[in-house]
């Protein structure tokens, strides 16, 4: 069939409604879509019109199969009409992923505007892209959306610069979920790596030191850095060497802050989020006891447990929203070397602990869940 009658038998379906005639569409656009990879040059442009026409004409009551469709065979495709791949991009994000991630039709100034007007799921898939130029680098960090940072971190072959890593770094310090990704990273010097390793948990912490070689004093003067910025001035010995708190000094002086922020008023259940950002998971942890009024020993059992439901619980009752709820669990994973363990189906019945109760009824579960572990 010519390209001609092509076009008119395709338009004329897509004015058609009946299940039979939307199938047999969608199997005519796939077909369209091979002939397209393999037309020579002169018919590729009539083939780019052709689909625009008959997918401008579907774009808002288009069967999400068709549009699904359409996004994998042109993910790919070189000769794709860039009205209509924008169009995708756009799209809801099981549609855009292909297209997003693939399609050399997306320029960095296509990307860019997916940054800006996009979901934060479309601008996730962007700063997952493989090869990311420098421009859209540069947005993403512009705009220092945690969760877009988090996967450009986990991108190793986006164009990032010295400069670039070092803004990476240093948001590792507010927001944990950076880490592992950054001390994975092949662009990480050592000189960040030291940076890195005052705020990660320990088995990262083990991991930097074997990948770099980092010796001994020139880690004990990072953490010392860290509980002076944490805890304001530090002792020194004679010699002027910074002596770093023992567990029971550092922990008595979390307490003592959180008391504080309490009798003030100002210890909200969002403080436990900024604490995890800065990666002092028992300032979490003091801080949940308190606002919970938890035995502590209760918070530590369910931090360290194969139970994240007991987790889960302990922030419900504290006024923490389902949907903040895989963060703080993602956060505290990476703090504390993985636990509270059990992976994604822990996750699963963690979110099963926001049902419908009053976080004194949450509070209550919590309290018997924990001192029976």
């Amino acid at each position: 069939m010519s390209l001609a009658a092509s076009s008119d038998s395709l338009l004329d379906l897509a004015k058609r409604r009946t299940p039979a005639d939307r199938e047999r569409l969608l199997l005519a656009i796939v077909d369209l879509c091979d002939a397209g990879e393999a037309a020579p040059a002169h018919e590729v442009a009539a083939v780019q019109d052709l689909l625009s026409s008959i997918f401008m004409q579907l774009v808002v009551e288009a069967e999400r199969d068709i549009r699904r469709r359409l996004a994998e065979k042109l993910a790919a495709a070189d000769w794709a009409p860039p009205a209509l791949v924008n169009v995708l991009a756009l799209d809801e994000i099981e549609i855009a992923r292909p297209i997003i991630a693939a399609s050399p039709v997306l320029k960095e100034h296509n990307l860019v505007r997916l940054l800006v007007e996009a979901t934060i799921e479309h601008q996730i898939e962007v700063a997952r892209r493989p090869n990311l130029g420098g421009v859209v680098v540069a947005a993403i960090l512009r705009q220092a959306e945690p969760a877009v940072l988090t996967a450009l971190a986990g991108n190793p072959t986006a164009e990032l610069t010295d400069a670039d890593m070092r803004q990476l770094v240093a948001a590792a310090r507010r927001v944990a979920a950076l880490r592992l990704p950054l001390s994975r990273h092949p662009k990480l010097t050592s000189d960040l790596a030291m940076q890195l390793y005052v705020w990660v948990g320990q088995a990262v912490r083990h991991a930097l030191a074997e990948r770099f070689r980092l010796d001994s004093p020139a880690l004990e003067k990072a953490l010392a850095e860290s509980l002076r910025e944490a805890h304001g001035a530090v002792a020194t010995d004679s010699e002027g060497v910074v002596i770093i708190a023992r567990d029971g000094e550092r922990e008595e002086m979390e307490r003592r802050l959180i008391d504080k922020l309490h009798d003030a008023g100002q210890l909200r259940p969002g403080y436990l989020l900024r604490a995890l950002r800065e990666g002092r998971l028992t300032l979490f942890a003091t801080a949940l006891a308190r606002l919970g009024r938890f035995d502590t020993s209760h918070v530590r059992r369910a931090l360290d447990s194969d139970r994240p439901e007991l987790l889960a619980l302990a922030c419900a009752a504290v006024g923490i929203d389902r949907s903040v709820f895989p963060t703080i669990l993602q956060s505290v994973r990476e703090l504390n070397a993985g636990r509270p363990s059990g992976g994604a189906e822990g996750a699963r019945r963690a979110a099963g602990a926001f049902g419908p109760v009053s976080p004194l009824v949450a509070g209550a579960a919590f309290r018997q869940a924990a001192g029976a572990a």
